[in-house]
């Protein structure tokens, strides 16, 4: 991936989307309690980073 597109990804300007997804509250308790650590303001913005990070690692490999 290009420098550009990498920096398009964290363009906080771009059209989102808003989604459910169904996870067990135990894990939802963990991530809120890891989500601070790394400087994130709360679990949701962390288990974005996760995501996009995880699909930038993907599309890297394939």
């Amino acid at each position: 991936m290009s420098i550009e597109a990498l920096k398009k990804r964290f363009d906080r300007d771009r059209p989102m989307t808003s989604i459910t997804i169904r996870m067990p509250e135990d894990v939802i308790s963990d991530l809120k309690r890891v989500a601070p650590l790394p400087e994130f303001s709360g679990y949701q913005p962390f288990m974005f980073s996760a995501l996009i990070n995880g699909a930038l690692q993907s599309l890297q490999r394939s």
